[in-house]
């Protein structure tokens, strides 16, 4: 089971996904950590706010906030390494790290566009 650690900057509440005004990248990225819990992946999620302690006690996170601040983050680290920083992970980025496959949605309109461009019945 692959571990991925997510410091999150501080955020109103633990998802991020709270108030009036949600950031539609940190609503993607929550569907995205439900899907890869679902498929056996332990993503944990620390945010600066309320887990401080967290942030401190990572020689990782914490140098990395010494030399980059806490502006860079969110910080991405997959089994205890640094993986991604600046941004939240995309689905890909989850699936890469687990070594999943994900499914190809376009793959029966590329199938149809060729059939169709070579000229022949679809």
């Amino acid at each position: 089971m692959v571990t991925i650690q997510v410091f999150e900057p501080a955020l109103y509440c633990s998802s991020g996904v709270c108030g009036l005004d949600v950031d539609a990248q940190l609503l993607a990225f929550s569907a995205d950590t439900d899907w890869a819990r679902l498929n056996g992946m332990q993503l944990e999620r620390y945010n600066l706010a309320q887990q401080p302690m967290a942030f401190a006690d990572s020689a990782v996170v914490k140098r990395f906030l010494e030399r980059s601040g806490a502006d860079a983050l969110p910080l991405i680290l997959v089994e205890g390494e640094v993986a991604l920083t600046g941004r939240y992970p995309r689905r890909e980025d989850l699936a890469r790290w687990a070594g999943l496959t994900l499914p190809d949605t376009d793959s029966n309109a590329k199938r149809a566009n060729t059939c169709c461009a070579s000229g022949k019945t679809c």
